[in-house]
């Protein structure tokens, strides 16, 4: 899968999450640059957005993040970074 590829597939599950969160119908239209609380998220919702998202991708994501990158958009680039940069365990694993 390509970058784009994943980001584009990346984009679409932080949206819909974010979404479901807001209570909004899935065909209305998500500011991907506005803030989370300027959306309306309380912390409470985008810790349960990370839970889903760290179910669904099977990567452990800081609460921190989520106020560092307080944007889908920044959400969704620094997933795919870290979803296209192999973890310690598969470093080693191709090193032997």
């Amino acid at each position: 899968m390509s970058r784009q590829e994943r980001q584009d597939a990346l984009e679409q599950l932080v949206s819909r999450y974010v979404k479901e969160a807001l209570f909004m119908d899935s065909g209305d239209e998500l500011p991907l640059d506005q803030g989370f609380f300027d959306l309306g998220l309380t912390s409470l919702r985008l810790s349960e957005i990370r839970a889903r998202l760290e179910a669904e991708l099977d990567l452990d994501i800081d609460a921190t993040v989520l106020f560092s990158r307080p944007t889908v958009d920044q959400l969704v680039s620094h997933l795919a970074d870290r979803l296209s940069t192999p973890s310690a365990d598969q470093k080693a694993s191709h090193v032997r």
